[in-house]
């Protein structure tokens, strides 16, 4: 079988039916990862199956999809291999780790009623899922090709969005690999120009698929993903959550807000 057959669109379903489909299968992994967390108590591993999960969405609407076959072969390479890379640093990140601060504190909050609340708070993910994989579904269902210009502009916004958040991952593992570091704010590298410098490349890169709906007569629904992404992260369970636990644990950290953009990286301001 060569790249062709696997991306050759012999499926009677609808956009609709294969997008309901991929969802459920979303919230299916997500239940078993909260089957798992039952037993270890660590709910770590939604993370990295969230990402998984939603770059499997890419290519699984690429491969049923009916847009030209060079498109959906783009989509599938493009999601595909962000979400890899992404939900393989988040494992690895946080393999026989302790919980994350987030989901410790939401157990302890909700007692006796944390592993239902957990349950729902994993259902209510596929919701962001759907959101996001929207602009999956328009670019594999589209009619023809988007200009030329459009797709180098996706393959290049793709490509500084990945890379930057991959620097941004590697230089954060480094500082809190160093003893020394610990309970100290990192500003090495683009944490010098922003707080949050991968969260600000997560959201850049969903404008990819922005520019692959360019000339289509659905291309607004590609600002829907960096719109929602921007929400996650500015205002419900990225910045403000990480910055309420950095700045009770570290001291140094009411500096560092002072000083560097919190999620566009800019020059710092000079230290107080």
């Amino acid at each position: 079988m060569n790249i062709e057959d696997l991306f050759s669109s012999h499926s009677a379903l609808s956009p609709a039916a294969t997008f309901a489909i991929g969802i459920a299968c979303v919230a299916l992994a997500l239940s078993v990862v909260w089957l798992f967390q039952l037993r270890s108590h660590n709910a770590n591993l939604v993370d990295p199956v969230w990402s998984w999960s939603l770059g499997w969405l890419g290519v699984f609407f690429a491969a049923f999809g009916t847009a030209p076959i060079a498109l959906r072969v783009m989509l599938a390479v493009l999601a595909g291999l962000w979400g890899f890379r992404l939900g393989t640093h988040l494992f690895i990140r946080n393999h026989n780790k302790p919980e994350d601060g987030r989901y410790a504190r939401f157990r302890k909050d909700w007692g006796a009623n944390a592993d239902r609340n957990l349950f729902w708070f994993f259902q209510f993910q596929t919701v962001f899922s759907a959101l996001l994989s929207l602009a999956f579904v328009f670019v594999a269902w589209r009619d023809d090709l988007p200009p030329t210009w459009a797709i180098v502009a996706a393959f290049a916004v793709w490509i500084v969005s990945v890379a930057g958040e991959a620097i941004a991952d590697a230089q954060l593992a480094r500082f809190k690999r160093d003893p020394a570091n610990k309970g100290r704010v990192n500003r090495s590298g683009l944490w010098g120009c922003s707080r949050h410098p991968n969260y600000f490349f997560e959201c850049l890169h969903w404008f990819t698929y922005l520019f692959l709906l360019v000339g289509s007569g659905w291309w607004w629904v590609g600002l829907i993903a960096p719109a929602v992404m921007a929400f996650l992260l500015l205002r419900l369970s990225g910045i403000p959550i990480t910055e309420a636990h950095m700045a009770h644990d570290r001291p140094e950290y009411a500096e560092y807000i002072r000083t560097t953009s919190a999620f566009i990286p800019w020059f710092p301001k000079k230290n107080a």
